[in-house]
């Protein structure tokens, strides 16, 4: 008897206290109830260890634009989910419809003179940027050009932008009157807060110059573009974040865990080669680094093995932390046609979104938050123009933004169940995810605090209203708001 009371009282302690599991419960289930929770994953908040704040993980890369010129009628999605940034890279689909923020839209006439404002066309991503702002979103801007995919395929057109500027001096100049017009009124511009100014994505696209659809010409002449770029631009504005590169991706990289990924290939061996071969010469060199920019398309933990590998990576070369942001300006799992709108991807966001205010990453932009065909419109269905289930893995996490103070989260049980919590003045969010195939029991310690609502995203639910679960559901998420 002595034994069953101790058992009882075992588990009464990590019972819920909300929903179907109380305390009162636990003790009278006797030992069915003590085997339940022995198999049941534990997550345990501790609202009294502050771990900092939740970050902007949560931000977004180019926006639900519909159609050419852009109406912003779903920019309201948004804001409901509390988006803190936009990256503008491959705005409106090939070559920026010829209109929105590349370098050769914005300044069509290379041989122009780059202190003239009437050679500059601003009005298409005015708008764009004005948008963002009145929606409030920030713009992350890309300075470059929009990915040619067509030069890899069979019977490959030429480039059209593609290829590196002809005067990388000049580039710069023209940057810089890009820069003037969006934050010190430059040519009729605007005065706006956009911090992130991105040299340049994916120049270490393919090995081969001809097959590679961002930068065609071999890396070495990327290093002496952000060589020539990235020192004059932090002269002229050394209160903004200059930054790059829109790495291809840490896949093949080996840190302190000794693991790699299981398909490697000498394509994404290059793309290692030649982040150590430029963070060599920034650093040797001295070139500015405000962020280092980079990307994933991998599952969430092998995508968190990527970005553990990449803050190791920046710390062997003296870009620290303290020094320089971590930034997975494009990631997405599950990528396919088939996974577009499922439970099984919407889960994956979400684990990947917990992983990341977990982790060594400062800002994340997934890709993409178009409402297009194709296999990265994650966000957005482009048929009904609704929300597809992976966005409400963004407004579940902005229920932790907005409480501001991240708490400290523990997990016992072998299970891999993605948790993280935040707390506000007077009231607290958990979000929890789960990626897998399998049901995992689970068993809540939230120090007294009572549950005010919980909804969940499943197979079967779109974030739906329920009692606290006693298990999460295969490729689930939910996120509980405490009093």
């Amino acid at each position: 008897m002595k034994d069953m009371k101790e058992t009882s009282g075992r588990v009464a302690l990590l019972a819920t206290v909300f929903g179907a599991i109380c305390v009162a419960e636990a003790l009278c289930a006797g030992s069915s109830m003590a085997a339940e929770a022995a198999s049941a994953t534990v997550v345990a908040v501790d609202f009294s260890r502050e771990t900092g704040p939740v970050k902007p993980v949560n931000g977004v890369g180019q926006p639900p634009m519909i159609g050419q010129l852009g109406s912003w009628r779903m920019f309201h999605y948004l804001k409901e989910a509390g988006i803190p940034y936009s990256r503008l890279h491959d705005v409106g689909s090939w070559l920026g419809h010829g209109l929105y923020v590349d370098i050769p839209n914005l300044f069509p006439n290379f041989d122009a003179d780059e202190t003239d404002p009437a050679n500059y066309r601003f009005a298409y991503t005015d708008s764009l940027v004005n948008a963002l702002e009145s929606y409030g979103v920030e713009p992350y801007f890309r300075l470059g050009v929009t990915i040619e995919n067509w030069v890899t395929y069979p019977g490959r057109l030429p480039p059209v932008n593609s290829v590196p500027p002809k005067d990388f001096a000049k580039w710069a100049r023209i940057c810089e009157h890009v820069i003037r017009h969006y934050t010190e009124g430059w040519a009729d511009g605007h005065k706006k807060k956009i911090t992130y100014w991105e040299i340049w994505n994916e120049p270490d696209n393919h090995p081969d110059d001809n097959l590679n659809p961002m930068f065609r010409a071999p890396f070495s002449e990327y290093m002496k573009l952000y060589g020539t770029v990235a020192p004059y631009l932090k002269a002229k504005f050394p209160h903004l974040k200059i930054g790059g590169y829109g790495h291809c991706g840490f896949y093949a990289g080996v840190g302190s865990d000794h693991v790699s990924a299981a398909n490697s290939s000498p394509r994404m061996q290059h793309f290692v080669e030649c982040s150590h071969k430029f963070l060599a010469a920034a650093r040797d060199n001295k070139w500015p680094l405000d962020f280092f920019s980079f990307h994933s398309y991998s599952a969430p933990a092998e995508a968190m093995r990527q970005v553990r590998f990449a803050n190791e990576h920046l710390d062997q070369y003296g870009f620290t932390s303290d020094k320089c942001e971590r930034h997975l300006n494009e990631w997405l799992p599950y990528v396919s046609h088939d996974n577009l709108g499922t439970a099984l991807q919407a889960a994956g966001v979400a684990a990947e979104l917990i992983a990341l205010q977990n982790g060594p990453c400062d800002v994340a932009c997934i890709y993409d938050a178009r409402c297009g065909v194709g296999n990265y419109s994650a966000l957005f269905n482009p048929l009904t123009y609704k929300p597809h289930k992976a966005y409400y893995a963004f407004t579940a996490f902005n229920e932790l933004r907005s409480r501001g103070t991240a708490v400290a989260v523990s997990t016992s049980g072998g299970r891999n169940l993605y948790v993280a919590a935040a707390k506000g003045k007077n009231d607290a969010a958990v979000m929890m995810a789960n990626d897998s195939d399998e049901a995992i029991p689970l068993m809540c310690d939230f120090q007294g605090r009572v549950v005010a609502n919980c909804r969940i995203t499943d197979n079967d639910r779109t974030d739906q209203p329920i009692p606290m679960p006693t298990e999460m559901p295969p490729r689930s998420f939910i996120v509980v708001t405490l009093k």
